[in-house]
């Protein structure tokens, strides 16, 4: 029933044409980035702050987790203390993503490890945590007229340590051994990880934390400048959705894997555009495109979405408009109301 299974992977016939296009974009995507580290260090470190704050806020909100737009910045740059559990939990995500990017070479993959993540995220809370799940949990949805269906039963909470003693093992072996790309790898472990479902709650905060962490031992470290938590927000309807298609049959091992892969390794490849494009519209910002959109932004109603920018801005990249307008919340001028492609903007000044 483990995807992390060398013969279950082989077995998948993953496209080679897809492999091989997502992995030389990759690979070119990621020379770019090596040259911006070394000449662009005031650049780099501003994309990294933003990353961090959009990281934690992000994963955090997918899970129904929302933080005052105003309090965010100083409460994450630890000028604020937490209010609330909601704040405390936001801060504890963002803690345990500075250690990751900090200190990933020395973080090894084991169940320790993974229990002690949880108990850094809710480090500033009174929720349990740092221990595997008691009880036995489910995977429900609601449904429009009220009622709860139950979409997958994880593994039950008796066998979750013997579980995740042996995904880690799985992983750290098949990562040793090479045959396999280590993307591949990383994902089908993320998948696993969910599938056991191994806490209480959390899990899903947890998966994207070990996913940051694992791209960066594969030395694919554009999560520390782009967002992946965001990026899945921003698609989270498609990542249900799949999560959902691809778990059905995942005891009896009959579970086919291609399209949460082809999924995860799309985000990759939308993170190095992002970088791309946003370097790009950083290095124009003194330009007539910002002036331009700038003097548009003021023109707009009070509320106003990424949308209406898109349609009467066509020669400006949806990243550049983002970045614009995560400058002007930065700044107090404008406040997000939402997420996603249609998320409405409203004006403060």
């Amino acid at each position: 029933m483990f995807s992390l299974d060398e013969e279950y992977l082989l077995r998948q016939s993953v496209p080679l044409t897809m492999m091989s296009n997502i992995l030389r974009t990759l690979g070119q995507y990621q020379g770019k980035q090596a040259l911006l580290q070394h000449q662009r260090p005031q650049l780099i470190k501003t994309l990294k702050e933003i990353a961090i704050i959009q990281s934690s806020e992000s994963s955090n909100r997918i899970e129904g987790i929302n933080v005052d737009p105003k309090r965010l910045e100083p409460l994450l740059k630890q000028r604020l203390k937490p209010k609330d559990r909601s704040e405390a939990q936001v801060l504890g995500y963002r803690n345990v993503l500075a250690d990751i990017h900090a200190n990933y070479n020395k973080i090894d993959l084991t169940p320790q490890t993974i229990l002690r993540m949880h108990k850094q995220l809710f480090k500033f809370t009174d929720l349990t945590s740092g221990e595997w799940k008691t009880k036995n949990n489910t995977i429900e949805e609601r449904l429009s007229d009220g009622t709860w269906i139950t979409r997958f039963e994880p593994v039950s909470a008796q066998q979750t340590p013997v579980y995740m003693q042996e995904l880690c093992q799985r992983f750290n072996r098949l990562w040793t051994q090479s045959s396999i790309d280590r993307l591949i790898i990383i994902f089908a472990f993320i998948f696993d990880f969910l599938c056991i479902h191994p806490f209480t709650d959390g899990n899903g905060r947890i998966s994207r934390l070990l996913c940051v962490l694992l791209l960066h031992k594969a030395d694919v470290d554009v999560t520390r400048y782009i967002s992946y938590e965001r990026l899945v927000e921003d698609t989270k309807d498609s990542y249900y959705e799949i999560l959902h298609e691809v778990s059905q049959d995942w005891h009896q091992g009959q579970h086919r894997l291609i399209p949460w892969l082809d999924y995860n390794l799309g985000l990759l490849v939308a993170a190095y555009k992002e970088l791309d494009e946003r370097v790009d519209s950083i290095d124009s910002e003194k330009g007539s495109k910002t002036a331009w959109l700038l003097e548009l932004i003021d023109e707009m109603p009070t509320e106003f979405n990424i949308g209406e920018l898109v349609r009467l801005c066509p020669g400006i990249s949806r990243p550049m408009i983002r970045h614009v307008l995560e400058n002007l919340r930065r700044e107090g001028k404008l406040e997000s109301l939402g997420t996603g492609r249609s998320a409405k903007w409203r004006k403060l000044v």
